[in-house]
């Protein structure tokens, strides 16, 4: 935001401070200078010049050759502005001077064979109107030779401000300057509002209605009669060239004065385009489309707010007015609008509708609600002045529900605490009073405030602290000669993550970041997805519940460009919503960080040494038996197989511990990659990692080696399809034998051979005792008992007998 400090210190004394100081001070407190203005600078070689002589160039038919004289010397000027004439008194802008609309430095030249040296000029060079018909001419009574700056007036000094969206505090002039008065502990006042009122009363013209309180807590409206609508007075149209707008008309312009002045947004009805008389806030419900000031069509929502007279529309709150009730020349009474508008249903608005405005950057990050009816009559007594308007007495307020000032108190001891240095308590108490705070209490060991309601951010202890210390200095923090730390173990809350990028890194894999905002249609199909409420497009819509659209996203772009052959990976993190309803607490939602691995096309290109290979599920398997090794988690998982699809693979297999999954992969099916445009095999396998990390085991130590000999047992079944293998590993493992240390499945097999709907699992059972050698006799026992135990939970049949 661009902010004059001559408009600054119509609320505040700053003498004695320098430009560097203020600008300083104003960054250190957290509002940054980008960028700084001299306007006696930028006019640096302007002064006013005298045409003592023009005659017509003798190479170029619309050029003339003047001689123009600063007061003491004479400059010999190539001229091609229609209306230049001799004994005119012009803005001469010298060797040297820098032209404001082009950027471009002045020289000597030699223009069509005639030396130049300077330059008359517009008011369009000049970056002071639009004019660029001619040369600006000027009043005979001024004198030769006075610098520009000083004739009109510019010198002021222009600050770009960057205001973060927590300050909306600061988005205006009178902002500033109370941030100033709490930086050098001066007095800030606002202007006082002095108005010759008619008898006739505001509410005899018109009237106001609120249906949706929730969006419009408070509606101010007052009624200025008889305006005559014409140019704005030069200081003012000034103020707002110096702060970026364009002067309209003096209505408008006041009302963007006031904008900039205190940071409320005004706008102005005419008040004889208003049916019936009416002002009626509501949401749009049925109204589709509205054309805005800028001429046009917008598309609306029905939960958009709209300011409606009796029969239509005539503005979307706090972003822009209509067309059908815009202030012309014709205009003789006008109605001053000055509201506060919920800020989340304005931004939401305005987001949707791609339009950005001054009102709407400052209602949508709050508005003061208790200036309202100050604004509204510091902009009525604007227009009497300039327009020769007749305020109406009174204002048509209407404030249903009063919103409630909060109270935060801040502990003294908390203050040194979290700053590691002392504030004088008197220094604390008088900050919070220039920023604008009421005291509430004040005792030995803290102090208590109202908050006033142009303070959105102020919520906690924490806040208050950090506004005492930004407006005492961060450079007043005192030196620390020494400084005492720790030598504790520190636990690092990304290790996991990182080695799990080194480990998949090391196999061979990419890694790739996905958006975490995906479209509805995105979404689909992989769970219960959580809705943003302000998204910037479709496309952005809702959080992601999956990794997987978004690495079939990237598999696709990759495709197109005919990069065929991949492996990716990607840890993110997954929202999924717990319930049907709104979210209401974090109880309505989870999230979990996941691991998601992805192969398609083959495993290398051909070479002359070998051919390539075709990924498969025995690839992907690889990869995630190769990490659950590295993490030193692969003995204490379980996986099962499932030849059978389900709404996402054609076929595949999972991890669990005990009775959690804690992944899933296999071959996506064609239905699915088709959505994508991907007409090659994708295989995918998903780890929920925040579940992993939970299992994790303790630190890695040594294990004794074994000293007595394993005695290896197979066995084979003959079981029912639908059977599952980790079914029969749980079964074989629970049987009782403690000598029994392992169960491994080897082998699936199936054929007609065994019967209609029947397959082979073939398994491998591992015996071992660390403190003798067993007996075939110990080891018969139990293995015949885990056989037995299998045929009689699955009703199966052992192979071979």
């Amino acid at each position: 935001m661009k902010i004059s400090l001559n408009w600054v210190k119509d609320f505040i004394d700053l003498s004695g401070i320098s430009t560097e100081e203020i600008v300083s001070k104003l960054t250190f407190s957290g509002l940054e200078i980008e960028e700084l203005v001299d306007q006696k600078k930028i006019y640096e070689n302007f002064v006013v010049g005298y045409v003592k002589e023009k005659k017509k160039h003798p190479n170029a038919d619309k050029l003339s050759l003047c001689v123009v004289s600063d007061g003491t010397t004479d400059y010999p000027v190539v001229c091609g502005a229609p209306n230049v004439e001799s004994r005119q008194k012009i803005v001469f802008a010298k060797i040297g001077a820098v032209i404001p609309e082009s950027r471009t430095e002045l020289k000597k030249v030699k223009i069509r064979g005639e030396i130049s040296e300077g330059m008359i000029c517009s008011g369009k060079e000049l970056g002071i109107s639009d004019d660029h018909t001619g040369i600006m001419v000027l009043d005979n009574d001024v004198n030769v030779g006075m610098v520009f700056s000083d004739l009109f007036e510019m010198n002021d000094i222009i600050l770009e401000v960057n205001i973060t969206p927590n300050r909306a505090d600061a988005f205006s002039h009178f902002g500033i300057a109370r941030e100033l008065g709490a930086i050098f502990n001066r007095k800030v006042e606002l202007p006082n509002v002095r108005l010759k009122e008619s008898k006739e009363t505001s509410t005899q013209f018109a009237k106001i209605k609120i249906q949706n309180t929730v969006d419009c807590p408070r509606y101010v409206g007052k009624v200025v009669k008889n305006i005559t609508v014409s140019e704005s007075p030069e200081w003012m149209k000034k103020r707002l060239r110096n702060v970026g707008l364009r002067p309209i008309n003096n209505i408008v312009d006041v009302t963007n004065y006031v904008l900039f002045e205190l940071g409320q947004p005004l706008h102005a009805f005419d008040l004889d385009k208003l049916s019936g008389s009416e002002i009626i806030v509501r949401s749009a419900g049925s109204e589709q489309k509205f054309t805005t000031l800028d001429s046009k069509e917008r598309l609306l929502q029905n939960t958009d707010l709209l300011i409606c007279d009796a029969d239509k529309p005539i503005a979307i709150a706090g972003v822009m007015g209509g067309e059908n009730s815009e202030v012309t020349t014709n205009t003789n009474s006008v109605l001053i609008e000055s509201a506060y508008f919920r800020p989340s249903a304005i931004r939401k608005t305005s987001k949707k509708l791609g339009l950005s405005t001054d009102s709407s950057m400052r209602f949508e990050r709050g508005c003061n609600v208790e200036i309202t009816n100050y604004a509204a009559r510091r902009a009525a007594q604007m227009m009497a002045e300039i327009s020769g308007g007749s305020p109406a007495q009174g204002e048509i307020d209407i404030y249903p529900e009063v919103i409630p000032q909060k109270k935060v108190s801040v502990r003294f001891s908390r203050i040194t605490k979290i700053l590691g240095y002392k504030i004088p308590d008197e220094n604390i108490e008088s900050i919070l009073l220039n920023l604008g705070f009421e005291i509430d209490f004040k005792s030995d060991e803290e102090i208590s405030v109202i908050v006033p309601l142009f303070r959105h951010d102020i919520q906690r202890e924490v806040d208050l602290i950090e506004e005492i210390a930004r407006i005492y200095g961060y450079e007043n923090i005192p030196d620390i000669k020494n400084i005492k730390i720790t030598l504790d173990e520190k636990i690092d809350q990304s290790d996991f993550v990182n080695n799990t990028r080194n480990i998949l890194t090391g196999l061979g894999l990419n890694e790739i970041i996905t958006n975490s905002l995906l479209s509805d249609e995105a979404v689909n199909g992989f769970g219960n997805a959580i809705k943003i409420l302000n998204p910037q497009s479709f496309e952005m819509s809702n959080a992601r519940t999956s990794l997987i659209p978004g690495t079939l996203i990237t598999i696709s772009n990759n495709l197109n460009i005919r990069e065929k052959n991949l492996g990716f990976y990607e840890i993110g993190h997954v929202f999924e919503k717990l319930t049907d309803g709104e979210i209401i607490n974090f109880e309505d939602f989870k999230e979990t960080k996941h691991l998601l691995i992805s192969l398609t096309g083959s495993n290398r290109e051909d070479e002359w040494y070998g051919k390539s290979r075709k990924y498969d599920i025995f690839d992907l398997k690889g990869l995630a038996d190769a990490y659950l090794n590295e993490i030193s988690l692969d003995s204490e998982l379980t996986d099962s197989y499932y030849k059978t699809p389900n709404s996402l693979f054609d076929y595949y297999y999972e991890f669990k511990h005990k009775d959690n999954a804690v992944g899933v992969g296999g071959r996506v099916k064609k239905a699915i990659l088709s959505k994508y445009g991907i007409d090659q095999d994708v295989f995918i396998f998903d780890f929920n990692l925040s579940l992993i990390e939970n299992i994790l085991p303790g630190a890695v130590g040594f294990k004794e080696l074994l000293k007595y000999p394993k005695i290896i047992r197979d066995c084979s079944f003959v079981v029912d399809n639908e059977v599952e293998a980790a079914a029969v590993i749980k079964v074989i493992s629970n049987s009782g034998s403690k000598l029994l240390k392992k169960v491994k499945l080897f082998d699936i097999f199936e054929s007609e051979s065994l019967g209609q709907n029947k397959k082979s699992l073939a398994f491998q059972l591992e015996f071992y005792d660390f403190n003798k050698t067993l007996t075939e006799e110990e080891v018969e026992k139990d293995f015949w008992n885990a056989i037995e135990l299998v045929k009689k939970n699955f009703n199966s049949q052992l192979r071979g007998q």
